[in-house]
């Protein structure tokens, strides 16, 4: 049906017989304009619509019978490179570790142009949205070899997406700063032309606490949250995720940081890891498991009782560290598969971190919302009155149902928009 797109902001819809995450029985949504109106539980019979969903043009009404499907809060995607996937074709070989991976792409990077780059963010923009994603954060690289184009790309990304889902950037120094001589002016610039978050790599630069001097002092500068790639390896003595909780205290800035893979967590003796937690939790400092990438690319120089390469999820969820998970690569050097479907990464960790009961699939869905919004800064990220109509309707009855289907949404709302029919990747 036709959707009257100018009274679209202050339309009133009406999502009925939907289930909610975490609750028990049906309830009725009511949206308008932009914004979640009310919440209330179904009481006595279901309204039988005569289709799935109802136009009033006349009284400004949409109607949507969920028929018992699942809404939840729009999916985030914390944690995702855009510019450097759909490489496949690309690459000469797989890689065989990663420092082969970083290598390759490098050489790779040398032929990225914008219209090269826009392309394939817009069709991972559209993938993830497709899949529910409403909000996602990029980390966008910033070296002497692209110097400000990535970053240049995705902001123009970020506007011809906007009306389905938000990007947030973050300037990334994939090569280091001092490793790659004239990145710390680059970062600077980055910040000016309006990344949302500082970035930073704690395995390139062989002075990390330098490093770490540059990004703090950045995102200070320009009241900027910071996201890390952390101690990616199985290396037990790679702690610099401790260096960094020391550093977020000191600059006040707990609950503004971000730390994705910290891997090398995962291979410490269980004492001092769960030293380290307890550290991370008292930080505020937010970690992301990249499981798809984590898995691909670790444990591959041990030859007896193969690693892991997982951080280790349960512990750190034990110790009140919020734990979050991320899809980082899709088809590329550094993780040759992946859809887009955030529920794949999911569903991955579930069998890796052994989160098969029902309530780690409701876990790992509030993993995938309203846990991730804090990342950036979103703390009422929830189906309640008064917020933002960011949602996703899926034809299951319960996370559980949610995580071993994976399906695509019945319907996706952006800022309260419903997007009808979600547009693909192969729409473009």
């Amino acid at each position: 049906m036709i959707m009257n797109d100018r009274s679209e902001h202050n339309k009133v819809q009406i999502i009925y017989n939907c289930r909610l995450p975490e609750q028990t029985g049906f309830f009725d949504v009511t949206l308008r304009g932009e914004h979640i109106e009310q919440v209330s539980s179904r009481v006595g019979e279901d309204i039988a619509l005569e289709s799935v969903l109802e136009e009033d043009l006349i009284s400004n009404e949409r109607k949507i019978d969920a028929r018992g499907g699942l809404l939840i809060p729009g999916l985030i995607e914390p944690h995702i490179h855009m510019e450097k996937a759909m490489l496949l074709h690309r690459m000469p070989k797989e890689a065989a570790s990663l420092q082969e991976a970083i290598a390759m792409t490098v050489k790779l990077k040398e032929g990225f142009t914008k219209q090269d780059m826009i392309a394939r963010s817009l069709d991972v923009a559209y993938r993830i949205n497709s899949y529910g994603v409403t909000t996602a954060r990029c980390h966008v690289e910033v070296d002497p070899v692209l110097g400000l184009s990535a970053i240049e790309s995705l902001l123009e990304v970020k506007d011809r997406v906007s009306d389905r889902m938000d990007l947030n950037i973050v300037a990334f120094p994939q090569e280091g700063i001092y490793a790659a001589p004239g990145t710390a002016e680059l970062m600077k610039e980055a910040v000016k032309l309006g990344a949302d978050a500082v970035g930073g790599i704690t395995y390139m630069d062989p002075d990390l606490d330098e490093h770490l001097s540059f990004v703090f002092r950045l995102a200070a500068e320009y009241d900027l949250p910071l996201d890390f790639h952390a101690d990616f390896s199985l290396d037990p003595c790679d702690r610099g995720i401790m260096q960094i909780a020391r550093r977020t205290k000191e600059f006040g800035y707990e609950g503004r940081v971000a730390a994705g893979h910290v891997t090398s967590l995962g291979a410490m003796p269980r004492e001092e890891a769960v030293l380290c937690a307890q550290q991370i939790a008292e930080s505020g400092v937010h970690i992301i498991t990249l499981p798809a990438t984590d898995l691909y690319m670790n444990g591959r120089q041990d030859t007896d009782n193969v690693r892991r390469g997982l951080t280790p999820v349960r512990l750190l969820l034990e110790q009140g560290v919020n734990v979050l998970y991320g899809a980082n690569n899709i088809r590329n050097a550094f993780t040759p598969f992946g859809t887009g479907n955030v529920m794949d990464i999911a569903w991955l960790l579930a069998h890796t971190a052994y989160m098969g009961s029902e309530n780690d699939a409701k876990l790992l869905v509030k993993m995938g919302t309203t846990l991730a919004a804090q990342v950036l800064g979103m703390f009422n990220y929830r189906i309640s009155a008064g917020q933002t109509a960011d949602l996703a309707l899926f034809p299951v009855a319960s996370e559980r149902e949610l995580l071993i289907e994976r399906p695509k949404p019945l319907a996706v709302w952006k800022n309260g928009k419903m997007l009808r029919p979600i547009k693909t990747a192969e729409d473009y």
